[in-house]
């Protein structure tokens, strides 16, 4: 019989398969032990060990499963996932394949994994029968459940994980969307699993429920008129489908509904749901009264109570009410922190109320609640940019730096793209020494902003001059203005000195994040034109960087390529896209 055994006294794993095993019988059971030695998860072996032996046993034609001995650390089944998974990370490991373990493997052990690969993945051990039954297994008891969802599910007992709720929530589909629901609420408070934003988005499109949101509100009324025990975990799953949906309507009708119906209290976190949907939705004066009813049930708003307060208040226009916030927050015990102060600002900003801005930002300086950052400086100097008081807007640079912040790129652009807006470029020019010498920003990004910022005023002659001489000093200019100057040429139909402009780019070694689009256009324009040579030219920087060509450009830039003779370069080119 097969065995797998630790020979103590030498410390290494050894693998007795006997000899009349196949040499390709033998690396895929050795293959199949180490994947088992990787993760060492318990869980994953109780769910899966049954079904993953019996499976071995047919394969392997045995009347029993190999034992399985261990040294130290106790070795568990692999789930299937976590095994696909691992298999597709091997094959990026040198050959011969030599996994780390706790243990060193024998000298002698030398396996051709990458010959063997295909092999291994037809195994039953590699498989999704786990999962794939236990979602049939589920779909049995959801649809003959007797009148009783929750209790029908119940006697299942499951492993969930997210591709099993989707596959239960695929039959549900299109027909059955209120048993869909009421799958998803019972499986989000399961030992074991809790779902993702991704299943919540999943379940909203499978169960079409932003398109009808009826259907919860007939969920609900189904707990009642059946008489089911109902939890406040699932009014918390109810809730965070109508968040995930932005139904608050049904929200508040749901919050309403499980205290008249059903005697159950919601906490702060279901409030803060349907509070913030409120909010959004725009209607203030329901949320202020909410989070009055919080207090009232004896619940304590919390940051993210106060945070949606404030969003509601600042996206409607009422600054001064957002500014409000604060005073009650720390009335009740709770400090504001940046993010908060942070949009209580920028709501001041936008409003106008410039004054009331500052008297906020001399608080947070002044070793308030927090100190203010580079975000809530930029957002004051953008404020004062988009009302031209420029003057304004260095004095906070200034003070800026005076209370030791140093600004950002994204400060820097703020500055020149409105200075440049307004026509004012050699004041931009003069900025730029103050950014690096004074919170040292780099000339790169200086500059960049400058090039961006010329384009976008019609001044492409100017910015591709300032651009060169970049390129001719030692200043690196950044992605988007490489990019951005170079389709600004293809646009005006200069392909030519986009691609010069692109060898020199290449021979500063600035090319490695240009956008790929940028490729494309200038090979189809090259093309198009017959510059055949300086298409090649392109053709191999594109190899080099494996850097694909965009549809709708691909098949004509190949056929003008293949005229041009280059037949080697087209086999290569397309070689990239059937590789990919």
């Amino acid at each position: 019989m097969d065995r797998l055994c630790i020979l103590p006294e030498r410390k290494m794993l050894v693998i007795g398969f006997g000899t009349h095993r196949s040499r390709k019988e033998k690396e895929e059971r050795y293959v199949a032990v180490l994947v088992e030695r990787v993760e060492n998860k318990e869980e994953d072996r109780k769910a899966s060990e049954g079904c993953c032996t019996s499976a071995m046993r047919m394969k392997m034609g045995r009347a029993s499963p190999p034992t399985l001995g261990c040294h130290r650390n106790r070795m568990g089944f692999l789930s299937h996932t976590h095994s696909s998974n691992l298999l597709r990370l091997c094959l990026f490991l040198p050959h011969p394949f030599h996994l780390p373990l706790t243990n060193p493997m024998p000298h002698f052990v030398n396996f051709r994994l990458f010959s063997r690969f295909y092999t291994l993945k037809t195994l039953p051990f590699y498989t999704n029968q786990v999962g794939t039954g236990m979602a049939d297994t589920l779909c049995t008891h959801l649809h003959e459940n007797n009148g009783s969802v929750e209790n029908s599910l119940s006697k299942v007992k499951p492993k969930l994980d997210s591709q099993c709720v989707i596959q239960v929530l695929n039959t549900c589909h299109p027909k059955q969307p209120q048993l869909g629901v009421r799958f998803f609420v019972w499986a989000g408070f399961q030992s074991g699993y809790r779902h993702s934003a991704y299943t919540y988005r999943k379940a909203c499109n499978l169960l079409g429920i932003h398109q009808n949101p009826q259907i919860i509100r007939d969920v609900v009324e189904s707990y009642e008129a059946e008489g089911c025990l109902v939890t406040v975990n699932m009014f918390r799953e109810v809730l965070k489908l109508c968040k995930e949906a932005q139904l608050a309507d049904v929200a508040l009708w749901v919050l309403r509904k499980m205290e008249e119906s059903f005697n159950l209290h919601a906490d702060t976190v279901m409030y803060n749901a349907v509070i913030r949907l409120c909010c959004k939705k725009g209607d203030i004066e329901t949320a202020e009264k909410l989070m009055r009813e919080m207090t009232l049930n004896g619940l304590c708003p919390d940051l993210i109570t106060y945070m949606a307060i404030v969003e509601g208040f600042c996206n409607a226009g009422r600054s001064e009410d957002a500014y409000s916030v604060l005073k009650v927050m720390r009335v009740h015990g709770c400090s504001p922190n940046l993010v908060i102060l942070s949009a209580i600002l920028d709501g001041l900003c936008r409003s106008g109320s410039m004054e009331r801005a500052l008297e906020l930002l001399d608080e947070m300086e002044k070793g308030g609640d927090c100190s203010p950052n580079v975000v809530t400086y930029t957002s004051v100097i953008q404020s004062f940019c988009k009302r031209g008081q420029w003057t304004e807007a260095l004095d906070i640079l200034d003070r800026m730096k005076a209370f030791g912040c140093h600004a950002n790129h994204v400060t820097v652009f703020t500055l020149i793209e409105s200075l440049c807006a307004e026509g004012r470029v050699e004041e931009a020019y003069g900025l730029i020494d103050k950014f690096v010498m004074g919170h040292g920003v780099s000339y790169g990004d200086c500059y960049s902003s400058l090039v961006i910022s010329l384009i976008r005023i019609k001044k492409l002659e100017e910015a591709e001059k300032l651009f060169k001489e970049m390129l001719a000093g030692d200043v690196r200019p950044d992605t988007l203005a490489s990019s951005l100057l170079l389709k600004e040429l293809c646009v005006k139909d200069r392909v030519l000195d986009g691609f010069y402009l692109l060898e020199a780019i290449e021979n500063k070694g600035c090319l490695s994040s240009i956008d790929s689009d940028i490729y494309s256009i200038l090979l189809i324009g090259l093309c198009q034109r017959s510059h055949l040579m300086e298409a090649t030219k392109l053709a191999k920087i594109m190899l080099k960087k494996s850097v694909l060509l965009q549809p709708p450009y691909k098949d004509g830039a190949i056929d003008i390529v293949i005229k041009s003779g280059e037949k080697d370069l087209v086999n290569q080119l397309t070689g990239i896209h059937k590789g990919l």
